[in-house]
């Protein structure tokens, strides 16, 4: 391609990711500064390598994967993070109080809000976490609040409504128990703990409440199959206007979101920040994933960012390298 056809390529992805319509060759004359017939040839030209394409409702052009794929490989310039979102950030990562889980989830959602784009957060398989500690604080005498910490900085808690009958001492002494027998197992064996050796131990001793220690061996079941997935922004592509017509597109894409087995396929095994394009990702021909890998202290992970193909490519690539970055310093 020569330089003018650079320029129009350029100018028809750029002006399509900001209005989702598609872009006329008389709109392009002003900038370019030559006739709408000189523009036509070449869009014509473009579209005959494959990088546009016409669609059915307009004379104007759109980019194709192909053109997308050009534009982020030779073209693209990331852009520089405005004030506004490196503030909205940073008030996450110098915030000394919250562990690695709660900055990368808190993250997730800012960067949500900023794109309108769909955040998935993938770390370490139940099999790389260890149970460190669980913890349980009163809140009244029915109710209580349950902490699970692992050893890569992984928090989960829930809230408990638990009988009248149960003593502070009887709770204390059940996750005393748990502790004792738990601390250091990988969290998918857990579960196998509690069962054959935690259980028969509070089978013989009638103070202990067996409704209290079923409630937690279902909690720390929940964590050992949700704790490698955080997900923000999940409705997001209600909000694009390329699928708002499109019902079967957007249930089949939330229908993705609610299968981990495929988002545990989004996993980045590469360094830097990647780049799918369409039917170059294997989760929907519609959609562009960015994603990155993290290693954190050890805590090895993926943050992907779901869109639609016509995203600002300049724009979610230095967000996701700034949460790369800023992980990694914690």
């Amino acid at each position: 391609m020569n330089n003018r056809q650079v320029e129009i390529l350029k100018l028809i992805v750029e002006e399509y990711i900001k209005t989702a319509k598609p872009v006329s060759s008389k709109s392009l004359e002003q900038t370019l500064n030559c006739s709408s017939a000189t523009i036509r040839n070449e869009m014509s030209y473009l579209e005959e390598l494959g990088y546009l394409e016409k669609t059915h409702t307009s004379s104007g052009r759109v980019p194709s994967e192909s053109g997308y794929r050009y534009y982020v490989d030779n073209i693209m310039v990331p852009k520089e993070l405005t004030g506004n979102d490196i503030l909205k950030l940073q008030s996450i990562f110098k915030n000394q109080s919250l562990v690695l889980s709660d900055a990368i989830e808190k993250s997730l959602e800012i960067v949500s809000d900023l794109t309108s784009c769909t955040l998935v957060a993938l770390g370490s398989s139940s099999k790389e976490n260890c149970l460190s500690k669980v913890e349980v604080i009163p809140i009244t005498d029915t109710n209580l609040v349950a902490i699970i910490v692992t050893d890569k900085g992984h928090v989960e808690n829930r809230n408990f409504v638990i009988d009248e009958g149960i003593s502070p001492l009887e709770i204390k002494q059940t996750v005393d128990l748990i502790n004792k027998h738990v601390i250091g197992t990988p969290l998918d064996e857990v579960n196998a703990k509690l069962e054959f050796e935690v259980k028969p131990i509070i089978s013989d001793n009638v103070n202990y409440q067996r409704k209290l220690f079923d409630a937690f061996c279902n909690f720390i079941n929940d964590v050992t199959n949700d704790s490698n997935i955080k997900m923000k922004g999940r409705s997001n592509i209600l909000k694009q206007p390329e699928f708002d017509s499109d019902v079967d597109k957007i249930k089949n894409i939330i229908s993705k979101f609610d299968d981990k087995s495929f988002i545990n396929n989004i996993k980045e095994e590469e360094n830097g920040i990647k780049i799918y394009i369409g039917s170059e990702n294997k989760f929907d021909d519609d959609v562009t994933i960015v994603k990155t890998k993290y290693n954190a202290n050890g805590e090895i992970g993926t943050i992907a960012l779901i869109g639609p193909k016509r995203m600002e490519y300049d724009r979610v690539t230095m967000l996701l390298e700034y949460l790369k970055n800023n992980i990694e310093r914690m």
